[in-house]
């Protein structure tokens, strides 16, 4: 019974298909694909070290690389080439300079309400939180640190800081009098 489902296999009707004309199809027609994968691979790594970087001399190794080796170099490429395309390099790099801008700018904001703020400011005008103390004699917004007014030569008196308790304790944290 082995014998007769064996028999279509033969050594002969093996070697009588790669005789015929189909096999030499197929082999040609893999052998194409083959190609055009191939150098379809080289063109994705061009492409893509274009994208990556900017020596042209790296450009054109990795794609002799990838035209050299077929396959192998394409994976070669893959391991050493750069993380990020160099449009996000660029647009990162310009984030940098904005934020740094943004930092040397120093923009005043009120501590309460975060609205911009010109540094003359006495008072927020949005949320009316006092923010600097007029001098006495000038009437020159003075900084919590001065301990004399820079325009006018006057001593600045001490400010007292006074904070209001606006929250009301829960009852069994109020203190007995």
């Amino acid at each position: 019974m082995t014998n007769s489902l064996l028999a279509p296999f033969t050594v002969a009707s093996l070697s009588s298909f790669f005789d015929s004309n189909l096999w030499g199809v197929v082999k040609n027609l893999s052998f194409f694909f083959l190609a055009v994968f191939w150098l379809a691979v080289a063109y994705w790594v061009s492409k893509d070290a274009r994208r990556r970087i900017e020596d042209p001399w790296l450009i054109g190794t990795s794609t002799a690389l990838a035209l050299l080796f077929p396959f192998f170099g394409a994976i070669v490429y893959m391991l050493f080439r750069p993380p990020e395309y160099l449009d996000e390099v660029h647009e990162r790099e310009l984030e940098i300079k904005e934020m740094e801008a943004r930092l040397g700018r120093r923009e005043a904001r009120c501590p309460v309400c975060q609205v911009d703020i010109d540094s003359n400011y006495l008072v927020c005008p949005v949320c009316t939180t006092r923010l600097k103390q007029p001098c006495a004699r000038c009437k020159a917004p003075l900084e919590p640190l001065w301990q004399v007014c820079p325009y006018c030569e006057a001593q600045v008196a001490p400010q007292e800081t006074v904070v209001e308790d606006t929250w009301e304790r829960p009852p069994h944290l109020r203190r007995s009098r």
